[in-house]
């Protein structure tokens, strides 16, 4: 790796017009006052960041479940999915993944298979990280079902600045394990609810890669991990 793609990352096309917006007001504000423009530079450095898009490395075997976000792991309890996906009504493992405004906001598949229902939900704009946030804010949901028939639900969340919900991908589609599906302008959350009697990998405040961390294992009959924090 060149030392540039350090610091340097691939831009999504989603974020060109926030850039465009963001370095006209730069120059307004250097017409203002320097100070305001170097302000304004920061801000838009922040913003080109903020829509980043780097490759990722995701593992292939059979079974992986990975983090469909870059963020930290902020909730793992027991939830019934979404009702407007269709899914039984009985509790899952649900693991919240945080994202804040630094984190990068490309949303990535945590499983391969079918995608099999999509649905939105308009709703308010609490804190992501409350557990609130799950069934009160705006919410974006996706089913994928697996060649074995199991699924699994993946669900985007506005945050309290988050103001728009992207989806790139459409029922029926066949999607990849770590393959791009969306992504949620300005802080918000991602749930994975995992098929019953699958435990999760990963613990409370555990940082996560998108496509990358191993959140569960579908083969594995390690119980729930726990973790601690030094």
């Amino acid at each position: 790796m060149k030392m540039r793609d350090t610091f340097i990352k691939p831009m999504h096309p989603e974020g060109r017009k926030f850039v465009a917006i963001f370095a006209a007001v730069t120059l307004v504000l250097f017409l203002i006052a320097d100070v305001l423009g170097w302000i304004g530079v920061g801000l838009t450095v922040w913003c080109y960041y903020f829509f980043r898009d780097p490759k990722r490395v995701t593992p292939e075997r059979d079974g992986l479940i990975v983090s469909p976000a870059d963020g930290v792991v902020s909730l793992i309890e027991k939830a019934v999915p979404p009702a407007e996906l269709g899914m039984a009504d009985t509790p899952l493992t649900r693991v919240s993944v945080f994202m804040s405004v630094f984190n990068c906001h490309v949303n990535r598949a945590p499983i391969g298979g079918k995608i099999t229902a999509i649905a939105y939900r308009p709703g308010k704009f609490f804190n992501a990280s409350l557990d609130k946030a799950s069934s009160d804010n705006e919410r974006n949901s996706l089913c994928i079902e697996m060649e074995d028939g199991r699924q699994i639900a993946v669900v985007q969340i506005a945050g309290l600045v988050a103001r728009r919900i992207v989806c790139f991908s459409k029922v029926g589609d066949g999607i990849r394990t770590g393959a791009r599906f969306g992504l949620i302008r300005f802080g918000s959350r991602l749930d994975v609810y995992l098929p019953d009697d699958v435990a999760p990998l990963v613990c409370l405040g555990q940082n996560m890669v998108a496509g990358e961390t191993v959140l569960a294992d579908l083969t594995s009959d390690e119980p729930r991990r726990t973790g601690r924090t030094d």
